[in-house]
């Protein structure tokens, strides 16, 4: 990487820390630095609400899969729309009504403080784990341009990140995220025009869209109704929609983004912002992953584009045999380039399927090579392009994006686990009358903690896969079940607390079940088994043991 890159990212990574100390002010209360004293702007809550999910994880992760499988992922948000429009008229103005910290104080006020502390538990396991999923994106990315172990790159990456959220709280993050949104819209652009750049200098439009087709990769909507699909229309609209619902309402990153909205209508229109804007957001990023698709048939790509064990697999016993596999990928490689140049169609897709092939192979030799089970590929895709093909200051750019998503996905949900950890926990359960100014400072020393944790699980998550279904799958198993004790909670009024605790036990378990005996059943589809299981069970017990009901304070 040039100096004018290294320039880039240090001059961006500096720029996001002095920010975080100046927007320290007014965070000398535990309302300020938890809340921003419910005083932002309906914008930039949006913004702050994408730039949550906004992470890392999208950018390499959801690249490297439409890369791979193509525009199949967008389904997912399907639901997103509608979801965002019920939890709208419904969950927004109740939170903001009741002038929560959390989404799981209401629990308490509604039911017992065993609901509100077995659920809040829950979002605190889920949360830290997909944060140092969120996390582990960058050090990927790290690790590839440095020859870093991904544990140094994840502490390179955490540092500045834990700083300007423990110093600025929650004002630091939100406006942090709308600049951060803007960066990383320009560097996916930034990207796309050179992908176009490149394929143009070899096909035109029509050609590069034709020879993406024939793999597949844009094919946007599959209408099959099968449970072992991940992603389709059906999955999306039901599955994602349940996913959508549990996420937006009852995960405590997402809920503390519009509790710092000015009022019940802003923090509305903070939501609906993103129900129009993240569709066209997410296939921006997976067109990226296309693209880089159709680049690489002109130009030659990498055999396996994780090239951290080469050294290994070339001083071992199976050297020979990856050496020979090698030249039957160039081989390849080179009948399909003439092919897709010619327009060929059965010949482009015969000899992609065989690159297919031997890119397989090639993986399992170099699992046998170097004993690592967990090695993947697909997380170092749209890396490799970065810092291969992309030209000088444009690379730092990509990579200050991508340090830009993770801190400020990463500096939303550290302080989210903040907040839950004190208020729900510490406060509700240990120190119950403690002074503004210890309460703050244990709300620094919390996301100081939780930081320090997600960076643990980072150093574990970079080789589980595609990162994107990762931080989805994790989600997954307790997402649907905490929809389904809100939904016991707000539209039910004879649901009882042994109901409720019964139901969100009731809906994990069932959840763990499907997931471990019914391994071919899609996983978006566990946030609706979870929901149904938690409300009909938590129905249930409460109709067989009633009590007298709970009157909300």
């Amino acid at each position: 990487m040039h100096l004018i890159d290294w320039l880039v990212v240090v001059a961006y990574i500096g720029w996001v820390i002095i920010d975080g100390l100046r927007r320290s002010k007014g965070t000398d209360k535990v309302d300020g630095y938890l809340l921003a004293n419910r005083s932002l702007p309906w914008w930039a809550v949006g913004l702050s609400v994408m730039a949550t999910q906004m992470s890392a994880v999208t950018i390499v992760g959801t690249t490297g899969q439409a890369y791979l499988t193509g525009l199949r992922f967008v389904q997912l948000y399907f639901g997103l729309p509608l979801a965002m429009i019920i939890l709208s008229l419904t969950v927004v103005p109740f939170f903001t009504r009741a002038r929560v910290y959390t989404a799981y104080e209401y629990l308490e006020r509604r039911f017992d403080v065993r609901v509100r502390s077995l659920a809040s538990l829950l979002f605190l396991v889920a949360r830290a784990a997909s944060l140092g999923v969120a996390l582990a994106a960058p050090a990927v990315l790290m690790s590839t341009i440095l020859g870093w172990t991904i544990p140094a790159a994840v502490l390179v990456i955490c540092v500045p990140m834990i700083a300007y959220t423990t110093i600025g709280g929650v004002q630091a993050v939100a406006w942090t995220d709308v600049k951060q949104m803007f960066l990383v819209v320009f560097g996916m652009s930034s990207a796309i025009a050179v992908l176009l750049y490149g394929i143009f200098h070899s096909v035109g439009l029509s050609q590069a869209l034709h020879l993406a087709g024939a793999t597949g990769r844009l094919q946007a909507i599959d209408f099959t109704f099968d449970p072992r699909e991940t992603y389709t229309f059906w999955s999306g609209m039901i599955g994602g929609l349940f996913l959508m619902l549990s996420y937006f309402g009852c995960d405590q990153s997402q809920v503390q983004r519009y509790l710092t909205a000015k009022s019940i209508d802003e923090a509305r229109q903070s939501l609906l912002m993103s129900a129009f804007v993240k569709i066209p957001l997410q296939l921006l990023i997976l067109s990226t992953g296309v693209l880089v698709f159709v680049f690489y048939l002109f130009q030659a790509p990498p055999m396996l584009f994780n090239r951290v064990h080469d050294a290994t697999v070339a001083s071992s016993p199976q050297a020979g045999e990856y050496a020979a596999i090698q030249r039957d990928f160039d081989g390849a490689i080179a009948a399909r380039r003439a092919a897709a140049t010619r327009g060929d169609r059965e010949a482009f897709l015969s000899s992609d399927a065989r690159v297919k092939d031997i890119r397989a192979k090639a993986t399992g030799v170099v699992k046998q090579a170097t004993g690592d089970a967990s090695y993947n590929d697909v997380n170092y895709v749209f890396p490799t392009f970065i810092l291969t093909r992309m030209p000088m200051g444009l690379v730092g750019l990509m990579i200050a994006a991508i340090f830009a998503a993770a801190m400020s996905a990463s500096g939303g949900e550290l302080n989210a686990l903040a907040t839950a950890s004190v208020i729900d926990f510490y406060r509700r359960h240990f120190v119950t009358t403690g002074s503004e100014t210890h309460y703050l400072l244990a709300s620094k020393l919390a996301t100081v903690f939780w930081g320090l944790f997600a960076c643990v699980v980072a150093t574990y998550a970079a080789n589980q896969g595609s990162l994107i279904e990762v931080v989805n799958r994790y989600g997954s198993f307790v997402y649907g079940s905490l929809l389904g004790v809100f939904i016991l909670a707000i539209l039910t009024k004879r649901a009882t607390a042994t109901g409720a605790l019964v139901g969100l036990v009731a809906g994990l378990i069932s959840v763990v079940t499907v997931a471990w005996e019914l391994p071919w059943i899609a996983y978006l589809w566990h946030n609706l088994i979870g929901a149904v299981v938690c409300v009909g069970v938590g129905m249930i017990v409460s109709l067989l043991l009633p009590e007298k009901l709970k009157t909300e304070k």
